[in-house]
């Protein structure tokens, strides 16, 4: 059920975001409901993982103690391999 909500707000703010609420096209009181509802909402609620994704996901993780920078370095050098 939708209830009506009065607030006082900056009026130069009040305009950016009603541009920008139209540049998204949505309007500002979607904005705001969806703005309040991400603050709000208990981190710890479950949500579904589409089936698309759970279809790419190999269950695979990347080790903590892995060198990023050796790790790179490696995949560049067998990139000028490759490509030479």
């Amino acid at each position: 059920m939708d209830n009506k909500l009065t607030l006082k707000l900056n009026e130069t703010v009040i305009e950016r975001a009603k541009r920008y609420a139209s540049n998204k096209k949505t309007s500002l009181s979607r904005l705001i409901e969806n703005y309040l509802d991400s603050l709000t909402r208990d981190p710890n609620d479950d949500f579904e993982i589409s089936p698309f994704v759970k279809s790419i996901s190999s269950g695979k993780s990347i080790p903590a103690n892995i060198d990023d920078r050796k790790a790179r370095q490696e995949y560049l050098d067998f990139l000028n391999k490759k490509y030479q």
